[in-house]
């Protein structure tokens, strides 16, 4: 078994300011937490205006974010995946994350799935979510809307994944009233669908005029949560660090009771029409 925490914290475009990812990291690592995950663009924020903008925001596998993260993980002993705005070789930018283990960058994920305006600002990644094998079990990395196509999160179960860690920035939509926010159904979803663990660290915090659900959430792989949403209907999403224990070795039995598997029941010789 191993302590999950989803962090959700605020960031202010412009600022650069890593106050709010390490405190909630250390909060986290101090409730016995062997990983952590951050929201999607976790300290640049995401609300750009121009692209000029993102590219000020950007940064390489260098840079202070990557930086403070592997000093972190080397020093609390934990697995940390956080998304930040990337600076690419060739002058474009990527919405990424990266997964970080023992001080040492162990992944680098680029969002393929953009939403919104992001097009105007990032360039899609063109590979498919990646497992890594880590102390905390066997990890795979997307990003927000990444996590909304079935077809990605089968990727990421048939690749032997026992946990999906997703930053995400989840905007606040209008939906009626008392109904769970949609994208936390379709995380539950993709957990009970793949069975394997789901981890969100959503935003929270008004950004230019932008408020997010702050859905950060701990699903386990029945589809059920062990933590969150983090923010309730009708109020205002705030900071806050959700632990939860999961055992990652359970993702790897797909079995449905004594009859069904959530892999091996699949029919992929007649799904070819629909891709």
């Amino acid at each position: 078994m191993v302590v999950v925490a989803a962090c959700q914290i605020p960031a202010v475009p412009g600022s650069n300011d890593h106050g709010h990812l390490d405190a909630a990291v250390r909060e986290a690592a101090a409730r016995g937490a062997g990983l952590v995950v951050l929201p999607e663009l976790a300290v640049c924020g995401y609300a750009f205006r121009t692209a000029d903008e993102a590219r000020a925001a950007a940064q390489d596998l260098d840079g202070p974010t990557v930086a403070l993260l592997r000093a972190l993980s080397r020093e609390l002993g934990v697995v940390l995946v956080c998304g930040f705005a990337e600076s690419g070789a060739g002058g474009e930018v990527y919405n990424a994350a990266v997964l970080v283990e023992d001080g040492g960058v162990r992944l680098r994920y680029r969002k393929a799935h953009l939403w919104g305006r992001e097009p105007e600002f990032f360039r899609a990644g063109d590979r498919p979510p990646t497992v890594v094998d880590t102390a905390v079990g066997r990890v795979a990395v997307m990003i927000c809307y990444d996590l909304e196509f079935p077809e990605w999160t089968r990727l990421a179960a048939l690749s032997g994944a026992d946990v999906l860690a997703v930053p995400a920035n989840w905007p606040l939509l209008p939906r009626p009233a008392g109904e769970r926010a949609i994208e936390v159904v379709k995380a539950q979803a993709a957990a009970a669908t793949n069975r394997v663990h789901v981890v969100v660290a959503d935003r929270c915090g008004e950004e230019r005029g932008v408020q997010w659900i702050g859905g950060s959430l701990i699903c386990a792989d029945t589809g059920y949560l062990l933590a969150g949403p983090a923010t309730a209907a009708d109020t205002p999403a705030a900071p806050v660090v959700l632990t939860a224990e999961l055992d990652p070795a359970s993702a790897r039995d797909k079995a449905l009771g004594p009859h069904n598997n959530a892999l091996h029941d699949r029919r992929p010789e007649l799904y070819h029409p629909s891709t």
